[in-house]
């Protein structure tokens, strides 16, 4: 028999509390131990090794993605492969982090000896400063959580979510200090939709082969033809020199038809929007899609040093994966 939904929704709620509780917790973790941490990181000439046991040991891998996503140098060396030959990974100016709850795995109680002989900085993220890693490192985070979130207060949930967000806390302190920008974080993060809305320009993304464009006398017909012909929905409106006079669209096109019985006598420059929206060449191709959702439109004209270059489409952005 399954249990009542009322059940179901007030174990998820109080695993929610608890371990809302562990993170407050954290306040006072922040302190001297912490903060000669990030010194150390941040003058450090070398790297950052992580290590850990279990479920420390996932923790500490989405630590190291974090590090190494926001330009902190870091690898992951689980503790157990470490003391099978993964300890040469660990190089003069190298600074040590090793996570554990207990502080007492027997893997931990071996490798920190190790680590001590190397002569390199060892920091522990620990649940108990009077453990033996606690007791062995350089400085100590407190990664504490009062209960872990299971109702046995065995498997390790709070403890574990503590220990991600300290680290998440380390790595941001250390971006602040180092003056990383949404262009450094763009260059770590080139694939994916959150490289491309950093990085990805409009030029990126039009099909520059792609220019429609009549002049305001043209026809009304040629003028469709000229819409069709280039599948992005609309075109633009110059002059002889080449100047931006407005735009017509699929729409424009549509609401002559419903107040007109004949398109006899009609050029573009009747049913034109004379005030389009524009985009710079150069601009981020995010930008274009906001502007797009902003006016409710599905493309934009672009200007390339204030010259018609062409339009960038909403399915150019959807395309690339960009939203």
């Amino acid at each position: 028999m399954n249990p009542p939904r009322q059940d179901i929704q007030q174990t998820a709620i109080e695993v929610i509390e608890k371990e809302q509780l562990a993170i407050s917790s954290l306040r006072d973790s922040i302190d001297r131990s912490f903060l000669r941490t990030v010194e150390i990181l941040h003058q450090s000439k070398g790297r950052l090794i992580v290590t850990g046991i279990g479920k420390s040991a996932l923790i500490g891998q989405k630590i190291v993605a974090t590090f190494n996503s926001t330009g902190t140098p870091a690898v992951f060396m689980h503790a157990a492969d470490a003391i099978h030959g993964d300890l040469g990974m660990i190089q003069p100016g190298d600074t040590v982090m090793c996570l554990s709850k207990s502080g007492e795995t027997a893997e931990i109680k071996v490798l920190v000896p190790l680590i001590r002989k190397m002569g390199n900085t060892l920091i522990a993220m620990v649940g108990n400063r009077d453990s033996f890693l606690g007791r062995s490192a350089d400085y100590t985070l407190l990664a504490s959580a009062p209960h872990e979130a299971c109702p046995n207060d065995l498997a390790p949930t709070a403890s574990t979510t503590v220990q991600m967000v300290l680290g998440d806390a380390l790595a941001v302190c250390l971006l602040k200090l180092r003056g990383f920008t949404p262009a450094d974080f763009a260059r770590f993060h080139p694939g994916g939709s959150l490289g491309k809305k950093l990085y990805m320009r409009v030029s990126d993304i039009m099909d520059q082969t792609l220019r429609p464009a009549v002049a305001p006398g043209e026809s009304v017909r040629n003028t469709i033809f000229e819409i069709s012909r280039n599948r992005l929905g609309a075109t633009a409106v110059l002059d002889d020199s080449g100047q931006l006079l407005g735009i017509i669209t699929d729409g424009d096109v549509r609401r002559m038809v419903e107040k007109n019985n004949s398109l006899d006598g009609l050029s573009a420059a009747d049913i034109m929007t004379n005030t389009p929206r524009t985009i710079p060449y150069d601009q981020l191709a995010v930008h274009a899609y906001r502007m797009m959702q902003t006016g409710k439109i599905t493309q934009l004209i672009v200007l390339k040093e204030e010259k018609y270059a062409g339009m960038v489409h909403i399915h150019d952005i959807i395309r690339e994966g960009i939203v």
